[in-house]
C-alpha cells in the first residue's frame, strides 16, 4: 500500500481510514463496505478512489472485503484486499473517448440484442442520439425491416 499511496505503516496505523484516507464522495460507501465485513458480509470488487499522500492525486482501488473470523467463527475484524485499477480505468475512458469520437458510427449491443454503445458519428448519421437507443433493442428498434433477418444472424 505505501508504494500506491505513499502512506507508511506509522502514518495510517491508528488512524480511522474512511475518515482520513477516502475522498469525501466516497466516505459513507466505503464505511457500508467496511461496516457489512464487520457484519460477516463479504464484499468483491468494490471500487473507490483513495487519497494519495501528497494530496495531490488519487488512487483508484478495486477492493474485496471479508470477515476476519476467531476459531469458534465469530468476526473479530476485516480484511481489505485492494488492487490499483487506476491505469484500467484511464485506459477504459480513453476507450470509450476514442469509440465516442470516431469518424466511423459504432454501436454495441448486449447478449439480449440491447444497444449499450452508441457513438456520436452514429447518432449524427442516424438521428437517434444515445439517449434514444441505449437499452433498445437494436433489430427490433432501428434496422429497417427488410434488413432486420439478416442483421439478426449477424448478431445470433
Amino acid at each position: 500500500a505505501a508504494d500506491v499511496t505513499g502512506y507508511t505503516e506509522e502514518d495510517t496505523m491508528g488512524h480511522h481510514l474512511v475518515n482520513e484516507f477516502i475522498t469525501e464522495d466516497f466516505r459513507a460507501s466505503v464505511q457500508e463496505v467496511l461496516d457489512r465485513a464487520l457484519q460477516g458480509e463479504e464484499t468483491a470488487n468494490f471500487e473507490f478512489p483513495l487519497i494519495t499522500k501528497d494530496g495531490r492525486s488519487r488512487v483508484e482501488l478495486l477492493l474485496n472485503a471479508t470477515s476476519r473470523r476467531d476459531l469458534e467463527g465469530r468476526v473479530t475484524g476485516m480484511v481489505g484486499i485492494g488492487q490499483d485499477i487506476t491505469a484500467r480505468i484511464a485506459q477504459e475512458q480513453e476507450y470509450i473517448r476514442l469509440i465516442d469520437t470516431a469518424n466511423a458510427p459504432i454501436f454495441g449491443v448486449d447478449t439480449e440484442g440491447k444497444v449499450t454503445v452508441w457513438n456520436k458519428c452514429a447518432a449524427n448519421l442516424t438521428g437517434y442520439t444515445d439517449e434514444d437507443t441505449m437499452g433498445h433493442n437494436l433489430v427490433q428498434g432501428f434496422i429497417t425491416e427488410d434488413f432486420r433477418s439478416s442483421v439478426q444472424e449477424v448478431l445470433d
